[in-house]
């Protein structure tokens, strides 16, 4: 008799071939499906049959091929393809199984197939995976959430395949219910915009500022990998600069045409944002910054019309470049702070008990943000859970503190230089608006109560109260319905 298979990959591009082979290095037999019988017989020529791994062509031979209760694990493009599949496969599976979707699906989608899978006595898990191939493999950062019954059955191969910490710990942890594990993993990806946009804004004004070749740039980043600012991004950075065009001889990094793509991730962030009530200025920053580079064909004309300022810089460049990193590390401490935020918003919003200190152990290794100061993150939040930002955590308040002259140097530099850094002005910004025990929204408020007659609070009553003025004498008394703030 054929022993069944452990676990169910379905889809094998690139991810879902990775994480089968990393499930199998751990002493899992997996069974393997794709929607391209091509491409299981390429997956089984090329390493499953030397690792016994159980190879199916035909959807009811996967499903019939797993241990009770099944656990299939779909790598497979977002949106209507997983609903698809899903019909397909609820025909197929007995009360109990276990459908797990590990590509970037929007939380909103995982929310909705949580509860129609539920509905039908079938577990749904909606997990986050990071690390791209190299973590697939090897060991990626996992954020599962969704059926709570569900977990027990997948903690210890979620735990064996994540990447390990020095000490052993695994890079996952359980998320929380419905969206949640997606949701963690979307804003994971909209703070791995900003620290993107931010490096490659501190390239920017090395390169247009300082005059700085890519070769004189790689050292400076391998060397603040060695400091505060060591992660992963600041690492694959310095080894980027490092690299020629074996065509040309130039540094490789500027042959690359400036337009980045994206896969949505950080848009839905930004909007989650917006529609939580969260700010989040930063990471969307660098979502439009992205929109800014695809209009590549305006900007090369805009270029030869519209003029800017002197870009000549006469002081000391050492100093700036310090400068630069001081208000890099500055600035990321402040996304990290607006995705922290946000979690905790949309945590009240959908009724989420997110652990944040679980969620910062869990990007501390495996995932695309790991960075060194996770760890002073996780610290933070597991002195105190409630912290309602971290820029009030004394490590980071006085990091920032540390780091603030030199910050505001480069954001004025980058300014009267006319060297687009919206990210880290944003994130400037944002610092400044949450330290301001007073903003301007007195003046917007005035403003819509005139036009709109929205009303507003008064500094000498109590919140909750409302007023209205007849600012022209001629609009009366009644007033709108009350602000939301």
């Amino acid at each position: 008799m054929t022993k069944k298979a452990d676990i169910g990959m379905l889809g094998l591009a690139v991810m879902g071939r990775s994480l089968a082979l990393n499930i199998n290095d751990h002493g899992y037999l997996p069974a393997v499906y794709s929607i391209d019988p091509a491409e299981v017989d390429r997956f089984m020529e090329a390493e499953g049959r030397a690792r016994n791994i159980t190879g199916t062509k035909e959807l009811a031979d996967f499903v019939a091929a797993l241990k009770r209760p099944r656990r299939i694990w779909m790598m497979i493009r977002a949106g209507s393809p997983v609903d698809e599949m899903i019909e397909k496969l609820v025909p197929l599976l007995d009360k109990g199984d276990i459908i797990i979707d590990g590509g970037n699906s929007n939380y909103h989608d995982t929310i909705r197939r949580v509860a129609l899978l539920e509905s039908k006595g079938l577990r749904f898990v909606g997990t986050g995976v990071s690390g791209g191939e190299e973590g697939a493999r090897h060991g990626p950062a996992l954020m599962p959430g969704g059926s709570s019954a569900a977990w027990p059955h997948l903690e210890s191969v979620f735990s064996d395949i994540a990447a390990k910490l020095k000490d052993g710990t695994p890079c996952s942890d359980w998320v929380g219910q419905s969206g949640a594990g997606h949701y963690v993993k979307m804003v994971h990806n909209g703070i791995e915009y900003s620290d993107m946009q931010m490096i490659a804004e501190a390239y920017a004004m090395m390169k247009h500022l300082l005059g700085m070749s890519p070769a004189d740039m790689q050292p400076v980043f391998k060397a603040w990998n060695e400091g505060e600012l060591n992660s992963y991004l600041i690492e694959i950075t310095a080894d980027i600069m490092g690299h020629v065009d074996e065509e040309t001889g130039q540094p490789l990094v500027e042959m690359i045409l400036d337009t980045a793509g994206q896969k949505g991730t950080g848009k839905w962030t930004s909007q989650s944002a917006l529609d939580v009530g969260a700010p989040a200025p930063t990471i969307a920053e660098a979502v439009f910054a992205r929109f800014m580079s695809a209009v590549k064909e305006e900007r090369v004309a805009a270029a030869q019309v519209l003029s800017g300022p002197d870009i000549t810089f006469s002081g000391d460049k050492a100093a700036m470049v310090e400068d630069i990193r001081q208000a890099l590390f500055a600035s990321k401490i402040c996304s990290y702070a607006q995705g922290f935020q946000l979690l905790r918003y949309a945590a009240g919003e959908y009724n989420w008990n997110l652990n944040y200190g679980a969620i910062a152990g869990i990007w501390r290794g495996g995932c695309i943000i790991r960075a060194g100061f996770l760890y002073n993150i996780k610290e933070a939040f597991d002195e105190n859970a409630d912290l309602p930002n971290l820029l009030l955590h004394p490590f980071f308040k006085e990091a920032v503190e540390r780091s603030q002259a030199a910050w505001r140097r480069v954001v004025a530099a980058a300014v009267t230089r006319g060297v687009p850094a919206p990210s880290m002005s944003s994130a400037l910004a944002y610092f400044d608006s949450y330290r301001s025990d007073r903003l301007p929204a007195n003046v917007l408020q005035a403003q819509r109560d005139y036009f709109g007659a929205h009303t507003y609070e008064r500094i000498d009553q109590p919140r909750g109260r409302f007023f209205h003025t007849n600012w022209t004498g001629h609009g009366g008394n009644v007033s709108a319905t009350t602000y939301t703030a």
